[in-house]
This record gives C-alpha cells, structure tokens and sequence, in this order.
C-alpha cells in the first residue's frame, strides 16, 4: 500500500472512532479533511501520485519535442514539489537524480538556472539529498557554473545550490574546496557546522563570481 493510501486508512480509521465516540454528545463537530495530504487526496480521488508527477515532469524536461517554456513550467512543477523533504528523498529511488544533475549542462541558461535551483531546494537542511547529491557528483558542475556561467542568475542558483549542499555536512564542503581554485581556497580548515565559516567561504565565492558579471 502506497503511503497515500496508508495515510486515507489511517485518516478514515481515527475519524470513524471520534464519529462514533461522539454520536450522543449533540455539539460535537463533524469530522473534516484535515489532516489528510494531498498525496492521500489524489489516492482517494484516483490522481497522479507526486513521484508520478516528478516522473512526468522530468520526462518533459527531457523531451526535445517540448518547448523552452513547458519545460521551465514542468522544472517549476518538480522544483515545488521536491520543497517536500519526502519527495526530495525520493528522487533517488526515482532516479532523477542523474538526468537532474545532467540539466546543469544544458545549453539553455534558463534550464542550467533551474536545475541548480531545483538541487538546492533538495539538499537543504537534507543529508540524505546533500548525499545524493555528492554521490552523483554534482558539485564539479556547481563550482563551474558559480564562478564561470555568463549569466548571473545561473552563478547566483548555482551558488545557493553550493551553500546548501555543504552546510552542516562536512564530505561535500571538502569536495567543494578540492574543487575551487587555489586562491579561492580557505588557508585554514572549516568547519561544516559553523554557519560562520560557511558564510566566510561562501563569500569568498559569491565575490569571485560578481566579477564575471555580464
């Protein structure tokens, strides 16, 4: 049983008893929706799924017979839906993980802005993501696109992708580091769970990146 399913059953299951632990009291409320999902509701209602809708979504930013704008409307979609820590973690078990990470090479500036957006919302506040995300290798590409992309919105999503990712986990602010170049590079050691020394580090790139403004 889906977890949507599982969240109706268990929904219509406490409803039920409080109907029936409240039938003689004349003021008691009804019961409402809330706290059903919308992932219980498109299961009752016999809709997509959100992993069938980051599925679609993918494969229209994929398809070459789709135009520049849907695939940003179906980017836009995907990015809101993995803003949900469980769907972000699904993006393994859906493997789109690597045709994500593989869109920040995309010729379009406006695809390469997306993705970084899309990888920063998944690994935020996320180990499993920011795993994910480093295990794909997925930050070679983000260092690149923060301190070369020409378009600045590109350098700016690719960067809160960068921040994102290293904070509070120490294996990507290491690869992050190998990554940047020498003069960029920190002289001490930081540490992954001082928002301080992030911050530091992470100026250093934002200023670095400001001088390739176009």
């Amino acid at each position: 049983m889906d977890s949507g399913m599982n969240q109706l059953l268990k929904w219509s299951i406490e409803n039920s008893e409080s109907t029936h632990n409240d039938s003689t009291d004349p003021k008691a409320e009804r019961p409402s929706g809330r706290g059903l999902n919308q992932e219980a509701l498109r299961s009752l209602m016999g809709g997509p799924s959100d992993a069938d809708l980051m599925k679609s979504s993918m494969a229209a930013i994929q398809s070459p017979d789709v135009s520049l704008e849907d695939k940003l409307v179906a980017f836009d979609n995907f990015e809101q839906l993995i803003e949900i820590v469980d769907n972000a973690n699904n993006l393994e078990t859906l493997a789109l993980w690597t045709p994500l990470v593989a869109e920040l090479s995309n010729v379009e500036a406006e695809m390469r802005r997306m993705a970084a957006w899309c990888i920063g919302t998944a690994v935020q506040n996320n180990v499993k993501s920011q795993e994910r995300a480093l295990a794909v290798n997925a930050l070679p590409n983000l260092v690149q696109l923060a301190l070369e992309d020409p378009d600045d919105q590109v350098r700016r999503k690719a960067i809160y992708a960068l921040s994102s990712e290293i904070r509070n986990y120490p294996p990507a602010l290491r690869v992050m580091v190998q990554e940047l170049p020498k003069e960029l590079r920190p002289e001490s050691i930081i540490d992954a769970g001082d928002m301080d020394d992030v911050d530091k580090v992470m100026d250093v790139i934002k200023q670095a990146s400001g001088k390739n403004k176009t």
